[in-house]
C-alpha cells in the first residue's frame, strides 16, 4: 500500500440526512491542483475499500476536505458516514483528474457548473487566488433538490468575501448562482434550463456565452453532464481533452 497514505479525521459536519463533509489531516509530501480528485477510503474486513473523492480544500491548506453522499447501503458510505474525529482513513498519494484550470484557454468568465456533491472541486477553485487573476468574473453554480442541499452556502456568502488575502476579489468577482427543484426558493428549476433560457445569464447580469470569451468547468451527476455538454456544444465550445486547452472541461474518470 505504498501509494496510499493513513490518515486521521479532524473534523466531520453532517449538513443534513443525505449530505456530510469531513476533513482530515494531509500527508506531508501531498501536492495536488485545485480540482483534483485522490482516492479515499476505509479498512474493510482487512482491505481498503477505495473511492475517488474530489479534495474540497485549496492546495494551500493543511488540512484535506471532502464532500460525501451518504449511501444507506453503499459499501463504502454506509460505513463513511459514521466516521468520528480521530478514526483512522486511506486517502491515496497520487492526486489527479482533468477538471482543473490549467485546460482551459483564456477567458473573461469562468463559469463552474455543479449539481449535488460535483461542488467539491469547485470549492478549491473558488478558494485559489490565481483564479481571481485570470479571470474577470467566477461564477459558481450549485443545482440541487432541497434547500437543505445548498451545502457550503454560507461560507461562499460570509466567510469567504471576508478572507484576508482574497475577501476583496471574490466581493468583486465571485458571482454564486444556487437553484433548488423540488422546494419554493429564489431561483428554482433544473441549472440546465436556466443556461437554455437564457435565464441565468440574464438574471447576472451577463452576455449569452460566447467561444471567445466564457469558459466552463463542470461537475455533477451524469444526466447533467450530459445535457450541460449538449449544450454548449450546440453554442460551438470544445472540450478539453487529453490535456489540450480548449472552452470547457469535465472530469472525465468520473464519467469513463
Amino acid at each position: 500500500m505504498a501509494n496510499i497514505t493513513t490518515q486521521s479525521v479532524t473534523s466531520v459536519h453532517h449538513w443534513n440526512s443525505t449530505l456530510f463533509s469531513f476533513k482530515t489531516t494531509r500527508d506531508p509530501g501531498l501536492r495536488f491542483e485545485n480540482g483534483h480528485f485522490v482516492m479515499v477510503g476505509l479498512n474493510i474486513e482487512g482491505r481498503p475499500l477505495m473511492r475517488a473523492y474530489s479534495i474540497a480544500s485549496p492546495n494551500y491548506e493543511e488540512q484535506l476536505e471532502f464532500f460525501s453522499i451518504k449511501v444507506p447501503d453503499g459499501p463504502l458510505t454506509s460505513r463513511l458516514q459514521n466516521i468520528k474525529i480521530g478514526d483512522d482513513i486511506f486517502v491515496s498519494a497520487k492526486p489527479t483528474g482533468t477538471l482543473v484550470v490549467d485546460h482551459l484557454l483564456p477567458g473573461k468568465n469562468l463559469y463552474l457548473i455543479s449539481t449535488g456533491t460535483g461542488l467539491a472541486p469547485f470549492m478549491s477553485i473558488i478558494q485559489d487566488p490565481s483564479v481571481y487573476e485570470k479571470y474577470e468574473k467566477v461564477i459558481l453554480t450549485h443545482g440541487v433538490r432541497d434547500v437543505s442541499e445548498l451545502a457550503y452556502e454560507d461560507f461562499i456568502l460570509s466567510e469567504l468575501p471576508r478572507n484576508e488575502f482574497f475577501g476583496n476579489e471574490v466581493r468583486n468577482q465571485l458571482i454564486y448562482y444556487p437553484t433548488v427543484t423540488r422546494e419554493d426558493f429564489k431561483t428554482t428549476g433544473r441549472l440546465t434550463d436556466h443556461m437554455s433560457s437564457g435565464e441565468l445569464f440574464d438574471r447576472i447580469g451577463l452576455p449569452q456565452p460566447s467561444p471567445s470569451d466564457d469558459r466552463f468547468m463542470i461537475c455533477g451527476g451524469p444526466s447533467m453532464l450530459k445535457d450541460t455538454c449538449e449544450i454548449l456544444d450546440r453554442w460551438n465550445f470544445e472540450e478539453s481533452r487529453q490535456g489540450i486547452k480548449a472552452g470547457y472541461v469535465i472530469e472525465r474518470a468520473f464519467v469513463e
